[in-house]
């Protein structure tokens, strides 16, 4: 009996592999896989990032990047939810990101950084260049951290995962505080995937 399940086992199998093979577009009977990278939270507090998609932003600093808000809980008639700003946003202060710390992404070395000094207003895209750090990894990861202010690290220094290292800025191209992240290594960008784990313990520490 139990050879006689095994066989109807394995010919509903490969039945299935036959219909699917017949019918299913072949893009999808075998994915591919992107490579992934995870790092540290960038921030203590919950956040929620808007992804690029593959050919949204060209340039290693930029593709499959995340733009990442700080978010809190509001309340308003009655009513709670997440938001990314108090009031109506209009000034960088009443967003919940604005000025806050930047965790490091990794156990890396700081690589190089860029500097601007100009503020945007919120709902105004700013112009380039933003500010930025690129982190690297021994394993050959690059990081990349931009819209920053205030950093407080420097090329050649070595870092710790969630160590600050500045914080939440508003340059560049970018139209309200928020840090924008993104990973490659050599010519290969990377898909951002948050260790979920640190983040658990962020808020242990609290």
């Amino acid at each position: 009996m139990a050879n006689a399940k095994n066989g109807l086992g394995a010919l509903r199998r490969m039945a299935i592999a036959l219909w699917c093979a017949m019918f299913l577009p072949a893009g999808l009977a075998e994915p591919i896989a992107i490579d992934a990278v995870v790092i540290h939270p960038l921030f203590r507090e919950s956040f929620s990032c808007s992804e690029h998609w593959e050919g949204n932003l060209k340039g290693l600093g930029d593709e499959l990047g995340s733009d990442c808000v700080i978010q809190q809980m509001v309340e308003a008639d009655g009513r709670r939810w997440m938001r990314a700003y108090r009031g109506d946003g209009l000034a960088n202060e009443d967003w919940f990101a604005w000025g806050q710390p930047v965790l490091a992404p990794c156990d890396c070395e700081v690589v190089q950084m860029r500097e601007n000094p100009v503020v945007n207003l919120p709902g105004q895209m700013g112009k380039p260049p933003a500010a930025w750090v690129q982190f690297r990894r021994t394993d050959g990861v690059n990081v990349l951290l931009a819209h920053v202010v205030d950093v407080s690290v420097r090329p050649g220094e070595l870092v710790r995962a969630g160590q600050p290292i500045a914080k939440v800025g508003n340059n560049g191209m970018s139209r309200h505080p928020h840090i924008h992240v993104a990973a490659w290594r050599g010519e290969q960008p990377l898909q951002i995937r948050f260790d979920l784990r640190a983040a658990g313990r962020l808020r242990a520490d609290d």
